[in-house]
């Protein structure tokens, strides 16, 4: 069936504006080439676009032509702003944008383990309404939080799980109490980072691959055929409760203690460095258990990649990046053989510190392991992926609700 002129002219109104987001302002003429739409149609899109305060005139092209310049169109980027929110267990960090996904200002806070659920929830939501001032954000429209843990797939909210503050499930309430007019979205961080990958970072280009997220703790995100999985009950990817050999026993309903967590997050990470000889100089035990334990651990293993390819290398560095190759290929594999992806991403920051030399040793391995053939990439956006995603969902989900033009 057809679709119905509203419908058709709506399609054709949210991929120019796709198109003006992702390229810059353009030229009627070029609208015209890039959507393959009639010149009238171009010119009738362009013109409900403008009327809806959706688009302007930024300029003139400058190209050599006949007659006056044409005018470029560029996406209203003020017409709202996003926030996005990084919540870790210790600490959270802020981003406010445009429309266009320019940042505008930007904070973190560090939040103590100690400090209590009130105190906590008062840091957190007074930090966004902080950034939120400093950036002029009159026009907060969608406020996107990543966080750890599990996502409820129906009512989209943060699920009570072990080992996580309570401060963390109440965020989303609190923030929409005290910005009634914002939408506010979570969604698990690892998933976040996956995106963020996808769109900008080492798995452009993929609309099937799997993200390993190597951090404070571990995790894994899966996305098939351009969509992301969240499973029945949003746990997909809870790759830290994997069985696997070499830990003391094995993970339980309440702790990933003894699975796969145990060998690949940040503390285990620098434990097996500090077996290999090396050492993070100045780091306190009370860090490395913590999550602070991650920037420890990132380098480590970015000193390491660096010693073993200088060019008297050194046998420890390269033993270690062995060592922990051995630990992340025994993830990917077991990955690779239910999914078979493809493509494994290793991100966060100890896996965009190990960088391609990390990335080839657990490619190496998985090839021995697997008939299945599966490229390794080293994630390019570190531990800024969950917020680039959460920005990257928030503009998303403005747009869905801004670029609907009214009918005429």
């Amino acid at each position: 069936m057809p679709a119905s002129p509203s419908t058709a002219r709506a399609i054709n109104d949210r991929l120019a504006l796709r198109l003006l987001q992702q390229q810059g302002p353009l030229t009627a003429g070029q609208l015209k080439q890039l959507t393959g739409l009639s010149r009238p149609t171009v010119a009738d899109l362009v013109e409900r676009l403008t009327a809806s305060g959706l688009v302007t005139v930024v300029g003139e092209s400058g190209e050599q032509r006949r007659g006056p310049n044409a005018r470029l169109y560029g996406i209203v980027a003020d017409r709202a702003q996003l926030a996005a929110l990084d919540v870790r267990t210790d600490s959270v960090a802020v981003i406010v944008a445009d429309l266009l996904g320019r940042e505008l200002a930007a904070e973190s806070v560090p939040i103590g383990g100690d400090t209590g659920t009130g105190p906590a929830l008062e840091q957190a939501v007074g930090l966004v309404e902080r950034v939120v001032k400093e950036a002029g954000a009159e026009r907060l429209h969608t406020v996107g939080i990543g966080a750890p843990g599990l996502i409820d797939p129906v009512t989209g909210e943060l699920r009570d799980s072990t080992g996580l503050p309570e401060w963390h499930r109440r965020l989303v309430a609190a923030l929409q109490e005290r910005l009634p007019r914002a939408r506010v979205t979570v969604e698990n961080e690892t998933n976040l980072a996956a995106l963020a990958e996808q769109r900008d970072g080492a798995a452009q280009g993929r609309d099937t691959f799997v993200l390993l997220w190597l951090g404070h703790g571990t995790g894994a995100a899966v996305v098939l055929d351009g969509t992301l999985r969240r499973g029945a009950s949003g746990g997909t990817g809870e790759i830290g409760f994997l069985p696997v050999p070499g830990t003391a026993g094995l993970p339980s309903a309440t702790g990933c203690a003894d699975g796969f967590h145990s060998l690949a997050c940040a503390a285990a990470v620098t434990e097996l460095a500090e077996r290999h000889g090396l050492s993070a100089s100045g780091a306190g035990s009370d860090r490395m258990e913590g999550a602070g334990a991650e920037p420890v651990a990132a380098e480590l293993v970015r000193t390491a990649v660096r010693t073993s390819a200088g060019a008297a290398g050194s046998a420890a560095a390269s033993r270690f990046l062995d060592a922990l190759a051995d630990r992340v290929a025994l993830g990917v594999a077991s990955v690779v053989a239910v999914l078979d992806p493809g493509c494994v991403v290793l991100g966060g920051e100890i896996g965009q510190a190990g960088g391609d030399a990390l990335a080839a040793r657990v490619a190496e391995r998985v090839a021995r392991m697997s008939p299945l053939h599966t490229e390794v990439r080293a994630g390019a956006l570190g531990g800024r992926a969950v917020l680039r995603g959460a920005l990257v969902t928030a503009r998303d989900r403005a747009q869905d609700d801004l670029f609907t033009p009214p009918e005429r």
